[in-house]
């Protein structure tokens, strides 16, 4: 019997093999993430600066505010910036390095792939939560020994906040990558069109009216704080939309139309 190719599932019918499982491809996609150059020691570049933070809380902060609260939130600035370019790196290292061809060989439908790498994202946000929270963990042990006040009281909105934070701002970086396929023009316009917006807002009035709903360095600022109201949940809404939802829907577009050389 001759084996005949379904281009719906891009496997062998006749010899019955199945298409890889979504668990799988979301293994792959995470395996990726650590074993490029790039994104390896962008991973040791997150850690290295949030322990260099918490140390010089140690180090420097009054006694009073060494507690696990304290060690935390700090620790989600370098996260918050660094992890976007992870989500870049995780879609345009596959057309930098030229390997897009043979992965969409092996997983024809498209859509499966961008799914597993944005579900790899996620999932490495979310560690990126769990490290946090041990990394402020030990900070607040060593306080204990060394006579900070190492208090361990954690507002738990405080932890959803941070998921939220984190999972959104790697989903950005992601809707980047896919929108743009190039790596140093989606982290060039990841990282300058936000201050652009912020600068612009400052010097035109109603930018800056615009702003509290659109500049997400201004709605996300509340995440860092255990509260939030309804008005900046509606705001912080409306600039995810603006800055996630459309270049995500708009990257995808573009990624399953993209001609693979």
């Amino acid at each position: 019997m001759t084996a005949t190719i379904d281009p719906a599932v891009g496997q062998d019918v006749a010899a019955g093999q199945p298409r890889p499982p979504m668990s799988r491809l979301t293994v792959v996609e995470l395996r990726k993430l650590v074993n490029t150059r790039a994104g390896r020691w962008l991973l040791i570049a997150i850690g290295v600066v949030a322990a260099g933070i918490i140390a010089l809380q140690l180090a420097y902060a009054p006694d009073d505010e060494q507690t696990f609260a304290n060690f935390f939130v700090p620790s989600l600035f370098p996260v918050g910036v660094l992890l976007p370019v992870l989500g870049i790196l995780s879609i345009t290292t596959e057309w930098s390095q030229r390997t897009a061809l043979t992965t969409f060989a092996l997983v024809p439908r498209r859509e499966r792939v961008i799914i597993a790498k944005l579900t790899a994202v996620v999932l490495a946000a979310l560690a990126s939560v769990l490290v946090s929270l041990a990394v402020a963990a030990v900070a607040t042990l060593i306080a204990e020994a060394t006579g900070g006040a190492g208090t361990w009281r954690l507002d738990g909105m405080l932890i959803v906040h941070a998921v939220v934070l984190q999972v959104s701002t790697a989903l950005i970086g992601a809707g980047f990558g896919l929108l743009l396929l190039h790596t140093p023009l989606a982290i060039v316009a990841y990282l300058v069109l936000p201050i652009a917006w912020s600068i612009l807002g400052a010097l035109v009035q109603p930018l800056y009216r615009a702003g509290e709903w659109l500049d997400t360095n201004r709605t996300m600022e509340p995440l860092f704080t255990p509260e939030m109201t309804s008005g900046q949940w509606q705001r912080l809404a409306v600039s995810l939309l603006v800055w996630l939802v459309v270049p995500l829907a708009a990257g995808l577009v573009r990624t399953m139309r993209q001609e693979v050389t």
